[in-house]
């Protein structure tokens, strides 16, 4: 009879699920509730043809005709040289996209110098008033310091610009793209003559005829959007001038029939190849996204700095990206992949609740799943703004210029991705203070379950840490992933110093496995885990060295003034360094008078409001490399950024300071150390509550290795054993 029930449960259970993939089956495939781009005329086809053109006529010859129909979007090269995305920005604003207007007037392009270039004139002096220009996004500079003459003046593929005669300013600069492309619609089709909507400007023999699908996927996405039903994109390779906009959407999915096979290509474009603008309920799937740069193509992930003093982004002079997200409630993008971005592949930016107030619209919830992004010269991920809950899952970012992700956002989740041979993964950088970033923080990232590869690759360059949490970033657990062969820094949490910033603090670093041997590669110095946050917990991980002690890796780095530390049961072998301690400092900006003064320029914490704020700690001047004297701290301001001391002191703008705290509450217990040139070394200013107990530290077969344990500082060493440092096999204690 027990089994009757079971088979009657088994089966209502089996039911059910059946009913279920129904339903789910029919949202994502259900003809009536679907839109297929090719009824809006998009073609999805690669092919193109070489033509004729004359300036004037609307009319072209085309070798073949092949799969061009009445009605389809178009670009044909070389015929019509025109000067786009002009724009003028202020001095104070290079990210601003104001029109060019008539600050300044072009002519002359002739294709002689290519097809797309990109050009960058600024104002550099101004008595006398000349300007350097670029023709590469600011890769080169072809003139530095050219008179303006206010009358037309070459530039380069027979380009000429002329000056307004107004009152210009240091760093002003203009900004334009010029190019050949003629984009139009076919109108007729007779034998092998097309007649566009658009005429050409110049007769040229030799020009290519390519689709453009655009327009149709944009008509297709606004009835979609009208009728509230959801895009179906066919097989296919859709060329792209301008990106595709969802604006608004109630609810829709986004689909395509293959990730592989169905491509979104913005490679002769600009922007982002969606775009979601507000909306409720959004899902973009199974869909490949290509674009013009891939790794070292572009000018790179970096900024320069202008004539002003402010920085510049070159990137944005010529943009592509797979998607941009904006203040779009709830958002899944599953099984899309990007490569040759130049810019974020996946970027959302928007609005956020300051502390817990809300605004009518912004991002609650953002999830790539099985997604990837490779060979691109940008970032892979970002949310630029305090958004909430992104998940990056079970993605694949190879070969990226600039960060793996970067977050400011808010409850993200990085896990269980696998990273090779790209930049960060970095959490933070909020460049604000302002006060409501205490109420409900911002940064709080969960990085766990990821393979990291080989090296941390940024803007053209290996080095740097791969997962590093800094200025602003609070609540950050890096948890279980796994370092293979890695010949860069691993992890980071430091607390950003300068006044842009709140410090970082309240981490965890636990179970990561984190092999740092060099393969087929020169060593590189290198740190695994690196400290200078307060409130941090590093336990259970293992750091080392395949085969002999690589004397460039450095397992595990705390820096002072950081308070409650603790580094556990971690085991470390075969790498330069073992545990190390160290010190920041700073430098004074400002002598208020002889107890006061403002912190510049530095690396000592900048703190927060609701913090100890250096109350009665210590804090010592250097002069050069030496000692100058202690003094105590009676208060900080975290607005004015003023120290106020309880005594007066000798100091001067530059001098160096460090601080550190009368009860530093580091405790460093239960590691094994073995085989390391420098296995124990603390470097710092130490304190009652400074301990190192209960550790085993093990020479091996490091023959270099000459002292178990180095402390400079008020430290206390209790139960520790070392073992082959007093020139005998059995343990001894670890002595200073």
């Amino acid at each position: 009879m027990e089994s009757f029930w079971k088979k009657i449960l088994v089966n209502k259970i089996i039911h059910s699920i059946l009913v279920l993939a129904l339903i789910l089956a029919g949202e994502s495939s259900g003809q009536d509730n679907w839109l297929n781009v090719c009824d809006y005329g998009a073609s999805g086809s690669k092919f193109e043809t070489a033509a004729s053109t004359t300036a004037g006529s609307k009319q072209l010859t085309v070798d073949k005709v092949g799969d061009f129909k009445v009605g389809q979007g178009v670009t044909i090269s070389k015929c019509n040289p025109s000067y786009t995305r002009c724009i003028l920005k202020p001095p104070e604003n290079p990210f601003s996209s104001n029109p060019m207007g008539d600050a300044a007037e072009l002519r002359g392009y002739d294709g002689s110098s290519g097809s797309w270039l990109i050009f960058l004139v600024e104002i550099n002096s101004i008595d006398p008033l000349t300007f350097r220009w670029s023709d590469d996004m600011a890769r080169t500079w072809k003139g530095t310091k050219v008179p303006v003459t206010f009358d037309w003046q070459p530039l380069s593929g027979g380009v000429e610009i002329k000056l307004k005669k107004q009152e210009w300013q240091l760093g002003h600069m203009i900004t334009f793209n010029a190019r050949d492309q003629l984009v139009s619609k076919i109108e007729k089709i007779e034998d092998n003559v097309i007649t566009l909507e658009h005429e050409a400007t110049r007769t040229v023999k030799e020009a290519v005829v390519r689709h453009c699908d655009s327009v149709a996927l944009q008509a297709a996405v606004r009835r979609a959007l009208e009728e509230k039903r959801n895009v179906f994109f066919p097989v296919g390779h859709y060329r792209l001038m301008t990106g595709i906009t969802v604006a608004n959407a109630n609810s829709i999915i986004l689909e395509g029939a293959s990730s592989v096979d169905t491509v979104l290509d913005i490679s002769e474009g600009v922007g982002s190849c969606i775009s979601l603008a507000g909306g409720t309920n959004i899902t973009v799937r199974n869909i490949r996204m290509v674009g013009h740069s891939g790794l070292g193509e572009g000018p790179g992930w970096h900024s320069f700095p202008t004539s002003s003093g402010k920085a510049c982004w070159p990137v944005g002079l010529k943009p592509c990206a797979a998607m941009h997200i904006r203040n779009t409630e709830r958002v899944l993008i599953e099984n899309c992949h990007a490569s040759k971005m130049n810019c974020e592949a996946f970027y959302c930016q928007g609005d956020s609740r300051a502390g817990t107030r809300e605004p009518r619209a912004y991002t609650k919830s953002l999830t790539y799943l099985r997604c990837s992004v490779t060979n691109s010269d940008g970032n892979g991920f970002n949310n630029n703004d305090l958004a909430e809950n992104t998940s990056v899952l079970y993605c694949r970012i190879v070969d990226v210029g600039g960060c793996t992700w970067e977050g400011a956002s808010r409850f993200v989740r990085f896990i269980g991705n696998y990273v090779r041979n790209s930049g960060t993964i970095a959490m933070g950088n909020i460049g604000s203070r302002t006060n409501h970033l205490e109420e409900l923080g911002s940064g709080q990232h969960i990085v766990a379950d990821n393979v990291f590869e080989g090296r941390t690759f940024y803007n053209g360059r290996p080095g740097g840490y791969i997962v590093r949490a800094t200025c602003g970033a609070t609540q950050v657990i890096v948890r279980d992933n796994i370092f293979v062969n890695y010949n860069s820094c691993g992890i980071e949490i430091i607390p950003g110093g300068d006044k842009r910033h709140l410090p970082t603090a309240n981490c965890t670093i636990r179970g990561n496995i984190m092999d740092m041997t060099a393969v087929d590669e020169p060593s590189r110095a290198r740190t695994a885990i690196h400290v200078g946050s307060s409130d941090v917990i590093i336990s259970d991980n293992q750091v080392y060295n395949r085969g002999v002690c690589d004397a460039n890796v450095t397992a595990i780095r705390l820096t002072e003034p950081a308070i409650n530390l603790i580094t556990h049961d971690n085991l470390v072998r075969n790498c330069g360094k073992g545990i190390v301690g160290d010190t920041v400092y700073s430098i004074v900006e400002e002598v208020v008078d002889a107890t006061t003064f403002v912190a510049g320029r530095g690396s000592v914490p900048m703190e927060r409001r609701k913090s100890h704020c250096y109350r009665d700690w210590n804090l010592e001047w250097f002069r050069g490399s030496k000692s100058a004297g202690l003094s105590v701290i009676e208060s900080f301001d975290p607005e004015t950024f003023r120290f106020k001391l309880k005594q007066p002191a000798e100091m001067k703008v530059g001098d160096r300071f460090e601080v550190f705290a009368p009860s530093a509450n580091w405790l460093v217990h239960n590691n094994s150390i073995t085989a390391c040139g420098q296995p124990v070394a603390f470097n710092v200013h130490g304190s009652d509550t400074s301990f190192f107990r209960d550790n085993i530290i093990e020479r091996g077969n490091e023959n270099s290795a000459t002292q178990a344990v180095a402390v400079t500082g008020k430290f206390k060493l209790i139960d520790n054993y070392s073992a082959g440092f007093d020139g005998k096999n059995g343990d001894a204690p670890a002595k200073p």
